[in-house]
């Protein structure tokens, strides 16, 4: 979503009086920016009083419009498909380990053996071989099979809680970061409508003080031009601003209908991180990581299982066989075993196939843990670079960028320098905003993603 800061052109070709005319009714039907969701900066301007200065900076405070961000990951947390997506497996799966634990099905036993004719009871009565049986079968895994599958179920449902947390924690970082992209572009959208604004007023002295002969009509020319570059400036912010507003709707499980999104000033917290704290975090409070051990302790109830694998499992039976009014019932009782003839094909297999899921489970942890600590190092350094480069942005350039514009504004009312160089002082006041609030955005969106690991650092 980063935008390269606005380089107009300083210098054009003449152009005829009607198209700067035609150029001057276009802006002048623009719509003003609605200032009561996004506060004009030039209330917190530091530099010299000039009644006509462009805006600088926002105020900071310590977690930038939280308050706004928070019901919006409320809302996301409520209505978002994929979180409720993720929440839907995690309770399904915690059905399945009182399933796993559970015995095998019995079986139910029909037996029928005649004597002199295959139909049914034939016999019976007649011979004391011939009856009709009726029964019962179990079978019943070795000792200690059934608790592990059902340890092994409860890791997998367990996996599918953290799978869910992380979900949220990746919603949360995505409305943080879409939320900081929509303030950059409201807040470059008024530093534009202000730029348009200083250059009208530019265009009227120099209109002014051409009509006494002391400019040039080139002037009043660029002037235009310049303007009409800030609309075509307007017509792509508006395009990326709307898109990001569509993009926030669906993490917000809104309709694109829905009205939009009203973020507040973009301005900088003012947290300070500790990259050697944050990395003693990562491995406590990350939803990944925490999956990621489930998974190797589900892996290590799958070894213990496979090496049950050569222990039998058993099976029994009871039968009741009525043989007719003349002769005594039956009553058996079977006792079966599996054996496992074929070690070497099955379970010796399956035992060293779990070694190296286990194995590689602990190397994912690993890889996984270094992943996601050099994100948060990442992260931090960004964070932390920001912050010195908006300081260097807060008193230096953008300061000597009004200073420049106030020195240029009162030379050309007097002549002492040409028009070029007041239309350069002005691009140069707007390129230096505009880099600011990109990097007050960046640095928002950096912490999000430390929070995205660690958890929220309010």
């Amino acid at each position: 979503m980063k935008r390269p800061a606005c380089r107009l052109p300083r210098t054009a070709a003449a152009r005829t009086r009607v198209v700067v005319l035609a150029a001057a009714v276009i802006l002048a039907c623009l719509p003003p920016v609605a200032t009561a969701q996004t506060p004009s900066p030039s209330a917190h301007r530091t530099g010299p009083a000039h009644g006509e200065a462009l805006a600088l900076w926002a105020s900071a405070s310590r977690r930038a419009d939280s308050h706004r961000v928070d019901a919006l990951i409320e809302e996301a947390m409520a209505h978002s498909p994929l979180i409720d997506g993720a929440r839907q497996h995690w309770q399904a799966q915690t059905k399945a380990p009182v399933q796993a634990g559970a015995l095998p099905d019995p079986q139910i036993i029909f037996q029928h053996f005649s004597v002199g004719d295959p139909g049914p009871g034939s016999g019976l009565g007649n011979s004391d071989f011939a009856y009709l049986g009726f029964g019962a079968s179990q079978d019943v895994p070795f000792p200690g099979k059934l608790g592990l599958q059902a340890a092994i179920a409860e890791k997998d449902a367990e996996s599918a809680r953290q799978q869910y947390e992380a979900a949220r924690r990746d919603i949360a970082e995505k409305v943080r970061e879409l939320y900081f992209e929509l303030s950059y572009h409201v807040q470059i959208d008024a530093l534009f409508h202000q730029i348009r604004d200083e250059l009208g007023r530019i265009a009227q002295i120099a209109e002014t003080r051409y009509r006494v002969g002391e400019a040039q009509q080139q002037d009043v020319i660029k002037a235009q031009l310049q303007m009409t570059a800030i609309l075509k400036e307007l017509a792509m912010h508006h395009q990326d601003l709307d898109q990001v507003q569509l993009e926030l709707k669906a993490v917000l499980g809104r309709d694109a209908s829905a009205p939009d999104v009203e973020p507040g000033e973009l301005a900088p917290s003012t947290i300070r991180l500790n990259a050697a704290e944050l990395r003693k975090l990562v491995d406590a409070h990350s939803p990944e990581l925490r999956m990621q051990h489930t998974l190797e302790e589900r892996d290590r109830a799958g070894l213990e299982l496979a090496r049950k694998g050569y222990q039998p499992d058993f099976s029994v039976g009871y039968v009741f066989e009525n043989t007719g009014n003349r002769f005594r019932d039956y009553y058996m009782l079977t006792l079966g075993a599996k054996i496992p003839l074929y070690f070497w094909r099955k379970q010796t297999p399956a035992i060293e196939q779990a070694e190296l899921e286990l194995q590689a489970a602990r190397a994912q942890i690993r890889a996984r843990t270094l992943d996601m600590t050099a994100t948060v190092d990442r992260q931090v350094i960004a964070f932390q670079t920001a912050e010195r480069v908006l300081t260097i942005y807060r008193e230096g350039l953008i300061p000597q960028a009004q200073d420049s514009l106030d020195a240029a504004l009162a030379a050309y009312r007097v002549s002492k320098v040409d028009f070029q160089t007041l239309l350069s002082a002005v691009i140069d006041l707007l390129n230096v905003n505009q880099e600011y609030y990109r990097e007050v955005a960046d640095h928002e969106i950096a912490l999000a993603k430390i929070e995205q690991v660690v958890g929220d650092l309010k």
